[in-house]
């Protein structure tokens, strides 16, 4: 009789105790959630791509199960990374091109495409990376070597930052360049009557028009590669900084056929054709499962180590005064934030030197009129006058950094400023105190894709060779908890995102890469060392080392 009672009760225990099936659990490890209280938890239950539950270690797995469970063995999982400003395309692009990084010498330059030349056969050779800064003689080249070489295939070399270069005179030829030839918002390098193959900026654009347009097997190859390097980084959102309609069509056809998994967040580049399409055809900003097309990106100048950057003052390494340049007349900024502004899409302004920085800051709060939500962006913000930090805040602008530019320009920073106006540049610190908060990137591919390196540029002021030893202005360094943020759930905040990403909490999306060891405590000179093991993309595993 009595058995009769215990048995409801044995039924009704074991059916209490059944497990709820989910698609992956990770457990025995240190989950960094990156929420407002800082907890690290053990465990997290994954289900649709999306994070069902986190916690203790023995709560997630008596309550679930799945048909993959992961055994972190105490390793460190943070959320997946976000590099708030890159060029991702342009990255995937570059991989098909003569590297030059890293390049003691033109001469060097030179071997390097004449080696490129010879397993390859192209109607142009196109290279990027080059740095005089680091030569011995650090003047700008001249495409003599060049010339020699190469008498008759056009050669167009980007430095670094993109926004120099230098052409052989073949490639001068075609874009129909002489020392007569200006270029409004670009600049072309006449030395003794004699072009010397440097140029700049819009000049740069305009001969870029005649290097035949890769192809659309060519960009899916450059989306891919960029995706498969992303990921090995822990990279599971990028934020490309300037496509045009063409290149966001074979994302999305990408993205359709599953080859694309990587999470990209869109700046549209300020061409009549993404104007007329995605202002008065498509209507405003809209997403896919895996793309936020929101913003607009604009060019206001160039950049500092080629001296294109807009200063209020002279560059100081100059015998001639000049104060770099705008890429476009102020009203064409003016008319065309207005424009996006009612057609809801974020605006985002490249701007390095502290004039370009004011104009821009001011015409965003014109436009803007104080306090908003817009999440209006100012890309780079290098050199900000002491006088206009405060716009940042009394606008609501996000200011979006590359923590590594600071420690590959502090080599030649002061000698382009000036010693009183380097200490208001790369002020990350300056910047995050208007808003309490601020978006980091790399700009790859000018600088290196990994965001280790980032967090170590940010926290130490240093380069990958511990240098300087006490850091580069290193007031102006974040905080390890503040860097964590500012690639995580801040930079999700500047693209309206924080809602699905950026921190590992329920109902978020399962983006997160595991690591060997936490940066947050380890020493300093270790955080280099740290590697990436794993990167998860809406739950499913898209690298693994």
């Amino acid at each position: 009789m009595k058995l009769l009672y215990i048995l409801p009760f044995i039924l009704m225990l074991s059916s209490c105790m059944k497990t709820k099936e989910v698609d992956l659990i990770i457990h025995n490890g240190n989950i960094i959630s990156v929420t407002e209280d800082s907890l690290i938890f053990e465990a997290m239950a994954v289900k649709g791509g999306r994070i069902v539950a986190i916690g203790k270690e023995q709560q997630i797995l008596n309550k679930y199960s799945a048909p993959e469970s992961i055994d972190l063995q105490m390793d460190w999982v943070y959320p997946g990374f976000i590099d708030a400003h890159c060029h991702f395309l342009g990255y995937g692009l570059s991989l098909q091109q003569v590297e030059l990084k890293g390049s003691k010498s033109f001469q060097e330059v030179v071997e390097k495409c004449v080696n490129f030349d010879k397993s390859n056969i192209s109607t142009w050779i196109e290279g990027r990376g080059w740095d005089q800064t680091i030569w011995k003689n650090s003047s700008n080249p001249n495409k003599k070597a060049l010339d020699d070489k190469f008498p008759n295939t056009p050669v167009l070399l980007r430095r670094v930052d993109g926004h120099m270069a230098i052409a052989n005179q073949s490639a001068l030829n075609i874009a129909g360049f002489t020392t007569e030839t200006e270029i409004l918002g670009g600049f072309i390098e006449v030395l003794n009557g004699e072009l010397t193959g440097v140029i700049s900026d819009k000049a740069v654009d305009y001969i870029r028009q005649f290097i035949p347009k890769p192809n659309e097997q060519q960009k899916k190859k450059a989306l891919l590669d960029a995706q498969r390097n992303c990921f090995a980084v822990g990279l599971t959102t990028v934020d490309d900084a300037g496509l045009n309609k063409s290149d966001v069509q074979l994302i999305e056809n990408l993205e359709k056929s599953e080859e694309l998994k990587m999470r990209m967040y869109i700046m549209l580049s300020d061409t009549k054709e993404n104007f007329d399409y995605y202002l008065d055809t498509v209507g405003g900003p809209y997403k896919t499962d895996r793309i936020n097309v929101a913003a607009f990106k604009f060019y206001g100048d160039g950049a500092l180590g080629s001296r294109g950057a807009c200063l209020l003052r002279p560059y100081s390494d100059l015998d001639s005064v000049h104060f770099g340049m705008l890429l476009s007349n102020p009203n064409y900024f003016r008319e065309k934030a207005r424009l996006i502004y009612d057609k809801g899409f974020q605006m985002c302004t490249h701007s390095i030197g502290d004039s370009t920085s004011r104009l821009i800051l001011n015409i965003y709060g014109d436009i803007l009129g104080g306090e908003n939500d817009k999440r209006w962006r100012i890309e780079h913000a290098q050199v900000v006058d002491s006088t206009d930090f405060k716009l940042f805040k009394e606008f609501n602008i996000i200011p979006s950094v590359q923590p590594t530019h600071a420690t590959s320009d502090m080599r030649w920073a002061r000698l382009r400023l000036g010693k009183t106006r380097t200490r208001f540049g790369y002020a990350y610190q300056k910047l995050l105190y208007q808003n309490e908060f601020i978006a980091l990137g790399t700009d790859f591919p000018i600088e290196n894709i990994s965001p280790i390196e980032t967090f170590y540029a940010a926290v130490a002021r240093k380069n990958q060779n511990g240098m300087p030893k006490n850091g580069f202005q290193i007031e102006n360094a974040l905080s390890r908890w503040e860097t964590l943020k500012g690639m995580t759930i801040w930079a999700a905040l500047s693209n309206f995102e924080e809602q699905d990403k950026g921190s590992l909490e329920v109902n978020k999306l399962a983006d997160f890469t595991i690591l060997d060891r936490n940066i947050l405590t380890v020493p300093e000179d270790e955080i280099l060392e740290t590697q990436i093991k794993a990167t998860y993309v809406n739950g499913e595993l898209v690298y693994k080392q």
